[in-house]
């Protein structure tokens, strides 16, 4: 009989893909073996033609639900020697970037939890081929149990026999365990073990008010009874975490749809393998406490995720606080004695268990706007996915981009394909920046990267930045620096597959704070940009940030800086800084004197937030002002946008504010509503934005708009942006699943360095 050797690539190690293709054969009558190799499964089939036809295009058309299956070469082969088809030891090979994201548990394992007959019945790590940890607990590739954490827990004869049978669906699931020879769970406080079932105590306490610490896949949350005022607020002053909206865990879907406001859609999305945080609209009648999103219209919502999870939301009946267990600004805590010493002073127990987790990661966080979903934060159960990169890019050496200060995630670039991390955190902390330093030692070394370059955003003082070139230095490899914004852009040109060769875009870049080319701050701005150059087209008016850093974080001082320019001094209504050192920033500006130009759209967001009084003097969280901002003027019904001013300012178009400014400080005088004057504003910076761009296009002859940079997961905003862009015809590339904020800003970066560095453009250069 011919025989073929079949290479199978993506993501086919750890979820179920050579049970599948053993089945296949069996069904089929083919002979052969299939193996892993770190790179891809290989198969040797022996058969007829047409069957071997047949099996090929089975491989794609039938792949397990978790596989993705990116390409398959054939070719002859010596003739098999044997009978039957067997599934071959795993071989070494080349890494592949294709490890699947930790997953939440399957509808049949969740059954067999809930049956008290079955083996596993309420076992905490219960799990198989279609579901459970995967990137959380992995050390090495090929994936195999003894490249994971799950390597001290050997197998007790049951689990054996499940492992071992192709056609049981734990074949092969590296981290399948049962009560007999598994992880164990218990209940801990005050240094002591709880005697009982501990997810019965454990639900007892938080039914009680108490406040705990959970073991999950990806690390520790801290729970509490969503629905008490009092639990929420102790947790709230033990964790100093005054007013950020805290997640919470629902039961089921039933339980989401009582508490909020979810279609199809988002039911969808909730229940996903992935089980993201996913943010809804609160319903008004809503029973939860009111400090869980103090003036919030939505909530962060997750389903639970793994056995534990779903047995302990079973048991405790309510909805659960699951806020990620670290102190502020800190990354979140994922070993047990870094939970009992960092969680004393905040937790009244620890819900543990002692398998051990490779790596931290958060939960991922989604919205939708536009209709779509939005990928806000990257983590559990979507990292550490790759993309293929756009047509023209296959070429290109490999890349390490390190990303930005805040948000931090990084991006290695491998045989046209990019591996997006996890979200890191802000490098604010010396305890993130060293989680970010271990991050790139565990991703280079898992996934045997060896980079020819390293990007890096354009401002010298980002931790990454520094840290990027250090390590060029080094190793003697090329630093590319990629300005802040033009990064951001790339990414989403990235992403929705805009080709190298595509030509330019116009990209409209909203965002906080970016170093711009000039030397001076960016943050909103008008782009011409391909992978290799961008070009500035338009801004947003910059204004002094008095204070510098510290306008970031008290929005009254970047509201006394645009009534100054909008009104003059005079005019500017002295009760809205009553108390504040208003003569002093006038000097500091007036001088110069650290008070920095900045066009940013996230400032003007948090100035606007101030003059309708839904600013704290001085903000506990990022985006606090904003976010109220944006919750105030879903209120209101449509309405017509203020007025912002256009004019050449040098080789530039500056879009003004001023006009705004004026309007929405005479309504307010006049007695407007706060939700029309915010969705007023809404509504004129889409327009002064989408309207400046289209013209813009049309002048240069792009024929793509890219919208990216942190202001955009504004979802209001990000609607009315579309509404009025879509009619052009022009293609409209948005973030999706990479993070329109900084922790997409590594893919853009990874880009733009490998453009640059190894694919020759068009006609040579």
């Amino acid at each position: 009989m011919p025989s073929e050797e079949i290479i199978v690539r993506g993501i086919v190690q750890g979820v179920g893909f050579r049970p599948f293709v053993w089945r296949l054969a069996q069904r089929l009558g083919l002979d052969g073996e299939v193996s892993n190799r770190g790179d891809a499964v290989v198969i040797v089939a022996s058969g007829p033609p047409p069957v071997l036809d047949a099996f090929a295009a089975a491989l794609a058309a039938e792949a397990p639900p978790l596989a993705r299956v990116e390409s398959i070469e054939r070719r002859a082969a010596p003739s098999f020697a044997g009978s039957g088809f067997i599934i071959a030891a795993s071989a070494p090979g080349t890494v592949s970037v294709g490890i699947v994201a930790d997953i939440a548990t399957c509808p049949a394992c969740r059954a067999e939890i809930a049956d008290p007959a079955a083996r596993r019945h309420r076992y905490a790590f219960t799990n198989c081929t279609d579901c459970g940890p995967r990137f959380s607990i992995v050390e090495g590739l090929p994936y195999d149990r003894a490249a994971t954490t799950m390597r001290g827990f050997s197998l007790c004869a049951a689990c054996r026999a499940e492992y071992a049978d192709p056609a049981d669906r734990r074949f092969h699931a590296q981290p399948i365990a049962c009560p007999e020879c598994g992880p164990r769970l218990w209940l801990e406080a005050g240094g002591e073990v709880i005697d009982g079932d501990p997810v019965e105590a454990a639900a007892l306490r938080l039914r009680a008010g108490k406040i705990l610490a959970i073991k999950g896949i990806g690390g520790f949350h801290i729970a509490c009874d969503a629905t008490s005022e009092a639990s929420v607020a102790e947790l709230r002053a033990r964790k100093h975490r005054p007013t950020k909206p805290l997640a919470v865990m629902l039961r089921d879907p039933a339980m989401v749809e009582a508490f909020c406001v979810a279609g199809d859609a988002e039911i969808a999305a909730l229940t996903h393998p992935s089980a993201p945080i996913l943010l809804l609209r609160l319903r008004p009648e809503s029973a939860l406490a009111a400090a869980v999103a103090p003036g919030q219209n939505r909530l962060g919502v997750m389903l639970p995720y793994t056995p534990l999870h779903h047995q302990l939301m079973e048991t405790v009946g309510r909805p659960l606080v699951m806020t990620s267990a670290n102190r502020s600004g800190e990354p979140q805590i994922f070993r047990d004695e870094a939970a009992r010493a960092g969680l004393a002073e905040i937790v009244d127990g620890l819900l543990t268990h002692d398998r051990p987790i490779a790596r931290r990661l958060d939960d991922s966080v989604v919205q939708f706007a536009a209709g779509r979903p939005q990928v806000m934060r990257r983590g559990r159960g979507l990292a550490p996915a790759p993309r293929d990169l756009p047509a023209g890019f296959a070429p290109a050496p490999p890349v390490l981009a390190l990303g930005g200060a805040l948000k931090s995630a990084i991006c290695l670039t491998i045989g046209g394909k990019a591996l997006l991390s996890h979200h890191l955190g802000d490098l604010d902390e010396p305890a993130t920046q060293d989680a970010f330093e271990q991050a790139i030692a565990d991703y280079t070394v898992l996934f045997d990267h060896r980079p020819a370059a390293i990007a890096v955003d354009t401002h010298p003082d980002y931790p990454p930045s520094r840290f990027g070139a250090a390590l060029a230095e080094a190793r003697g490899l090329p630093l590319i620096a990629v300005q802040h914004h033009h990064a951001h852009i790339a990414a989403v040109m990235a992403e929705r597959g805009w080709p190298l060769e595509g030509g330019p875009v116009i990209g409209i870049a909203l965002d906080g704070l970016g170093f711009g080319e000039d030397g001076t701050i960016w943050g909103a701005e008008i782009l011409l940009c391909d992978y290799r150059d961008s070009r500035r087209l338009a801004r947003l008016r910059p204004i002094p940030l008095a204070g510098g850093d510290a306008a970031n974080r008290e929005p009254w001082r970047v509201l006394l800086a645009h009534l100054d320019v909008a009104l003059g001094p005079e005019a500017v209504p002295d009760a809205l800084f009553a108390g504040l050192p208003v003569a002093t920033l006038r000097a500091m500006i007036a001088r110069g004197l650290n008070a920095p130009l900045a066009s940013s759209t996230g400032r003007l967001f948090d100035a606007m937030a101030a003059l309708l009084g839904l600013a704290p003097p001085r903000l506990s969280f990022e985006g606090e002002a904003a976010m109220a901002l944006q919750a105030v003027a879903e209120m209101a019904g449509d309405v017509p946008p203020y007025p912002f001013g256009r004019a050449p300012v040098g080789n530039l178009m500056e879009i003004d504010p001023a006009p705004m400014w004026r309007a929405a400080c005479a309504d307010l005088a006049a007695g407007c509503s706060l939700d029309s004057i915010a969705r007023r504003f809404h509504a004129g910076v889409a327009e002064s934005f989408a309207d400046l761009a289209l013209s813009l296009a049309a002048a240069q002859g792009a024929r793509a708009i890219a919208l990216s940079g942190g202001v955009c997961q504004n979802a209001l905003l990000l609607e009315m942006l579309v509404a009025r862009l879509e009619p052009s015809g022009r293609s409209l590339l948005l973030p999706g699943e990479v993070p329109a904020n900084d922790g997409g800003l590594a893919l853009g970066q990874a880009a733009v360095a490998a453009a640059r560095l190894g694919v020759a453009p068009r006609g040579g250069r």
